[in-house]
Protein backbone atom coordinates (compact mmCIF):
# COMPACT_ATOMS: atom_id res chain seq x y z
CA UNK A 1 0.00 0.00 0.00
CA UNK A 2 1.39 3.42 -0.95
CA UNK A 3 0.49 6.78 0.53
CA UNK A 4 -0.14 9.60 -1.94
CA UNK A 5 -0.03 13.29 -1.17
CA UNK A 6 -3.82 13.27 -1.38
CA UNK A 7 -4.13 10.57 1.29
CA UNK A 8 -1.95 11.32 4.28
CA UNK A 9 -3.87 9.19 6.76
CA UNK A 10 -1.84 6.85 8.90
CA UNK A 11 -1.29 3.42 7.38
CA UNK A 12 -3.43 1.69 10.00
CA UNK A 13 -6.34 3.98 9.06
CA UNK A 14 -5.94 3.14 5.38
CA UNK A 15 -5.95 -0.58 6.13
CA UNK A 16 -8.95 -0.23 8.47
CA UNK A 17 -10.88 1.75 5.85
CA UNK A 18 -10.12 -0.82 3.13
CA UNK A 19 -11.17 -3.76 5.30
CA UNK A 20 -14.33 -1.91 6.40
CA UNK A 21 -15.17 -1.30 2.74
CA UNK A 22 -14.66 -5.00 2.04
CA UNK A 23 -17.01 -5.86 4.88
CA UNK A 24 -19.65 -3.44 3.57
CA UNK A 25 -19.30 -4.80 0.02
CA UNK A 26 -19.77 -8.39 1.16
CA UNK A 27 -16.18 -9.43 0.54
CA UNK A 28 -16.01 -10.36 4.23
CA UNK A 29 -19.37 -11.64 5.48
CA UNK A 30 -20.71 -11.18 9.00
CA UNK A 31 -19.71 -14.17 11.10
CA UNK A 32 -16.77 -15.14 8.92
CA UNK A 33 -13.10 -15.03 9.80
CA UNK A 34 -10.87 -12.38 8.25
CA UNK A 35 -7.66 -13.41 6.49
CA UNK A 36 -4.70 -14.03 8.76
CA UNK A 37 -2.48 -11.22 9.95
CA UNK A 38 0.28 -12.41 7.62
CA UNK A 39 -2.05 -12.45 4.60
CA UNK A 40 -3.44 -8.98 5.34
CA UNK A 41 0.07 -7.59 5.79
CA UNK A 42 1.09 -9.00 2.41
CA UNK A 43 -2.12 -7.82 0.72
CA UNK A 44 -1.74 -4.23 1.87
CA UNK A 45 2.05 -4.12 1.84
CA UNK A 46 2.35 -3.06 5.48
CA UNK A 47 3.93 -4.45 8.64
CA UNK A 48 2.10 -6.80 10.97
CA UNK A 49 1.98 -4.24 13.81
CA UNK A 50 0.15 -1.92 11.38
CA UNK A 51 -2.40 -4.67 10.70
CA UNK A 52 -2.84 -5.15 14.45
CA UNK A 53 -3.55 -1.47 14.96
CA UNK A 54 -6.04 -1.54 12.07
CA UNK A 55 -7.86 -4.52 13.56
CA UNK A 56 -8.06 -2.87 16.96
CA UNK A 57 -9.44 0.27 15.28
CA UNK A 58 -12.14 -1.85 13.61
CA UNK A 59 -12.82 -3.58 16.93
CA UNK A 60 -13.34 -0.19 18.58
CA UNK A 61 -15.87 0.62 15.82
CA UNK A 62 -17.69 -2.65 16.50
CA UNK A 63 -17.06 -4.14 13.05
CA UNK A 64 -14.92 -7.08 14.16
CA UNK A 65 -14.05 -9.04 17.27
CA UNK A 66 -11.01 -11.05 18.31
CA UNK A 67 -11.71 -14.63 19.35
CA UNK A 68 -8.86 -16.18 21.34
CA UNK A 69 -7.40 -19.21 19.64
CA UNK A 70 -9.22 -18.57 16.39
CA UNK A 71 -8.73 -15.12 14.86
CA UNK A 72 -10.64 -11.97 13.91
CA UNK A 73 -14.30 -12.29 12.93
CA UNK A 74 -16.71 -9.86 11.25
CA UNK A 75 -19.51 -8.85 13.61
CA UNK A 76 -21.24 -6.02 11.72
CA UNK A 77 -21.65 -5.03 8.07
CA UNK A 78 -21.03 -1.31 8.60
CA UNK A 79 -21.97 1.56 6.22
CA UNK A 80 -22.43 0.86 2.52
CA UNK A 81 -19.23 2.63 1.48
CA UNK A 82 -17.12 1.29 4.33
CA UNK A 83 -16.74 4.80 5.72
CA UNK A 84 -13.44 6.41 6.59
CA UNK A 85 -11.63 5.07 9.62
CA UNK A 86 -11.96 7.66 12.40
CA UNK A 87 -8.82 9.40 13.60
CA UNK A 88 -7.88 7.38 16.64
CA UNK A 89 -4.66 9.26 17.19
CA UNK A 90 -1.53 7.41 18.22
CA UNK A 91 -1.08 3.65 18.43
CA UNK A 92 0.89 1.97 21.19
CA UNK A 93 3.73 0.95 18.87
CA UNK A 94 4.26 4.53 17.65
CA UNK A 95 4.03 5.88 21.17
CA UNK A 96 6.52 3.43 22.66
CA UNK A 97 8.91 3.97 19.78
CA UNK A 98 8.85 7.72 20.50
CA UNK A 99 9.29 7.11 24.22
CA UNK A 100 12.30 4.90 23.55
CA UNK A 101 13.93 7.70 21.59
CA UNK A 102 13.20 10.58 23.99
CA UNK A 103 13.37 8.83 27.35
CA UNK A 104 16.62 7.07 26.52
CA UNK A 105 18.35 10.41 26.04
CA UNK A 106 16.54 11.96 29.01
CA UNK A 107 17.79 9.15 31.23
CA UNK A 108 21.36 9.69 30.03
CA UNK A 109 21.13 13.40 30.80
CA UNK A 110 19.57 12.76 34.21
CA UNK A 111 22.41 10.41 35.17
CA UNK A 112 24.83 13.31 35.26
CA UNK A 113 22.75 15.67 37.41
CA UNK A 114 20.31 13.60 39.49
CA UNK A 115 20.35 14.27 43.24
CA UNK A 116 20.51 11.83 46.12
CA UNK A 117 17.00 12.91 47.13
CA UNK A 118 15.65 12.05 43.67
CA UNK A 119 17.38 8.68 43.76
CA UNK A 120 15.76 7.99 47.12
CA UNK A 121 12.39 8.98 45.65
CA UNK A 122 12.88 6.52 42.80
CA UNK A 123 13.61 3.75 45.31
CA UNK A 124 10.26 4.43 47.02
CA UNK A 125 8.42 4.53 43.69
CA UNK A 126 9.98 1.23 42.65
CA UNK A 127 8.54 -0.41 45.77
CA UNK A 128 5.12 1.04 44.91
CA UNK A 129 5.37 -0.49 41.43
CA UNK A 130 5.67 -3.96 42.94
CA UNK A 131 2.26 -3.53 44.60
CA UNK A 132 0.62 -1.97 41.56
CA UNK A 133 1.66 -4.88 39.36
CA UNK A 134 -1.13 -6.92 40.97
CA UNK A 135 -3.75 -4.64 39.37
CA UNK A 136 -5.20 -5.31 35.91
CA UNK A 137 -6.26 -1.77 34.96
CA UNK A 138 -4.48 1.44 34.00
CA UNK A 139 -4.74 2.46 37.67
CA UNK A 140 -1.84 0.07 38.13
CA UNK A 141 0.40 2.36 36.10
CA UNK A 142 0.58 5.35 38.45
CA UNK A 143 3.90 4.37 39.99
CA UNK A 144 5.31 3.51 36.57
CA UNK A 145 4.45 6.99 35.31
CA UNK A 146 5.89 8.62 38.45
CA UNK A 147 9.14 6.72 37.96
CA UNK A 148 9.61 7.97 34.40
CA UNK A 149 8.39 11.50 35.20
CA UNK A 150 10.82 11.76 38.12
CA UNK A 151 13.70 10.89 35.81
CA UNK A 152 12.52 13.53 33.33
CA UNK A 153 12.38 16.18 36.07
CA UNK A 154 15.87 15.19 37.19
CA UNK A 155 17.21 16.48 33.86
CA UNK A 156 16.42 20.07 34.98
CA UNK A 157 15.06 20.66 31.47
CA UNK A 158 11.45 21.84 31.30
CA UNK A 159 11.10 20.94 27.61
CA UNK A 160 12.11 17.33 28.28
CA UNK A 161 9.66 17.15 31.18
CA UNK A 162 6.87 18.43 28.92
CA UNK A 163 7.65 15.93 26.15
CA UNK A 164 7.75 12.96 28.51
CA UNK A 165 4.55 14.02 30.30
CA UNK A 166 2.75 14.55 26.97
CA UNK A 167 3.78 11.12 25.73
CA UNK A 168 2.32 9.58 28.87
CA UNK A 169 -0.88 11.62 28.47
CA UNK A 170 -1.28 10.20 24.96
CA UNK A 171 -1.55 6.73 26.48
CA UNK A 172 -4.95 7.73 27.86
CA UNK A 173 -6.17 10.27 25.27
CA UNK A 174 -5.84 7.97 22.26
CA UNK A 175 -8.60 5.32 22.12
CA UNK A 176 -6.40 3.11 19.94
CA UNK A 177 -3.42 3.30 22.28
CA UNK A 178 -5.60 2.80 25.36
CA UNK A 179 -7.20 -0.28 23.80
CA UNK A 180 -3.85 -1.84 22.91
CA UNK A 181 -2.30 -1.16 26.31
CA UNK A 182 -5.45 -2.34 28.08
CA UNK A 183 -5.31 -5.62 26.18
CA UNK A 184 -1.67 -5.99 27.17
CA UNK A 185 -2.48 -5.63 30.88
CA UNK A 186 -5.35 -8.11 30.58
CA UNK A 187 -2.98 -10.81 29.35
CA UNK A 188 -0.48 -10.13 32.10
CA UNK A 189 1.95 -7.60 30.62
CA UNK A 190 3.18 -5.44 33.51
CA UNK A 191 5.94 -2.90 34.10
CA UNK A 192 9.10 -4.98 34.51
CA UNK A 193 10.52 -4.40 37.98
CA UNK A 194 13.90 -5.78 36.94
CA UNK A 195 14.09 -3.31 34.06
CA UNK A 196 13.39 -0.36 36.34
CA UNK A 197 15.92 -1.67 38.86
CA UNK A 198 18.58 -1.66 36.13
CA UNK A 199 17.64 1.89 35.15
CA UNK A 200 17.87 3.04 38.76
CA UNK A 201 21.19 1.29 39.32
CA UNK A 202 22.64 3.07 36.27
CA UNK A 203 21.41 6.40 37.65
CA UNK A 204 22.91 5.63 41.06
CA UNK A 205 26.22 4.94 39.31
CA UNK A 206 25.88 8.29 37.49
CA UNK A 207 26.62 6.42 34.25
CA UNK A 208 24.91 8.16 31.28
CA UNK A 209 25.70 5.40 28.76
CA UNK A 210 24.39 2.66 31.04
CA UNK A 211 21.30 4.73 31.88
CA UNK A 212 20.53 5.31 28.21
CA UNK A 213 21.03 1.62 27.42
CA UNK A 214 18.87 0.45 30.32
CA UNK A 215 15.99 2.75 29.38
CA UNK A 216 16.12 1.83 25.70
CA UNK A 217 16.33 -1.88 26.52
CA UNK A 218 13.34 -1.53 28.86
CA UNK A 219 11.15 0.18 26.27
CA UNK A 220 12.29 -2.32 23.66
CA UNK A 221 10.92 -5.05 25.90
CA UNK A 222 7.69 -3.08 26.25
CA UNK A 223 7.37 -3.28 22.46
CA UNK A 224 8.02 -7.02 22.65
CA UNK A 225 5.24 -7.31 25.23
CA UNK A 226 2.83 -5.45 22.97
CA UNK A 227 3.70 -7.74 20.09
CA UNK A 228 2.81 -10.75 22.21
CA UNK A 229 -0.33 -9.20 23.73
CA UNK A 230 -1.82 -8.04 20.44
CA UNK A 231 -1.42 -11.28 18.49
CA UNK A 232 -4.32 -11.39 16.04
CA UNK A 233 -4.19 -15.04 15.13
CA UNK A 234 -3.36 -17.58 17.84
CA UNK A 235 -3.00 -20.28 15.18
CA UNK A 236 0.06 -18.44 13.85
CA UNK A 237 1.88 -18.26 17.16
CA UNK A 238 4.86 -20.29 16.13
CA UNK A 239 8.33 -19.42 17.28
CA UNK A 240 9.47 -18.45 13.78
CA UNK A 241 6.54 -16.09 13.25
CA UNK A 242 7.08 -14.36 16.58
CA UNK A 243 10.76 -13.94 15.77
CA UNK A 244 9.90 -12.47 12.36
CA UNK A 245 7.61 -9.91 13.98
CA UNK A 246 10.24 -8.91 16.48
CA UNK A 247 12.80 -8.52 13.72
CA UNK A 248 10.36 -6.23 11.93
CA UNK A 249 10.15 -3.99 14.99
CA UNK A 250 13.90 -4.29 15.62
CA UNK A 251 14.65 -2.77 12.22
CA UNK A 252 12.64 0.31 13.18
CA UNK A 253 14.12 0.67 16.64
CA UNK A 254 17.76 0.02 15.71
CA UNK A 255 18.79 3.65 15.65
Amino acid sequence: MTTSTADTRKLYQQVATSVAAGIAAGQYLVGTRLPSERDLAEEFGVSRPTVREAMIALEIRGLVEARPGSGIYVTEAGPANGGPAPELDIGAFELTEARRLFEGEACALAAGVITDAELAELEVILKDMVGENTLTTAIGEHADRRFHATIARATRNAAIVMVVENLWDLRYRSPLCAAMLGRARQVGVRPLIEDHREILDALIARDPAAARGAMRAHLGRVIDGLLTATELDALERTRSDVEARRQDIARRTAI
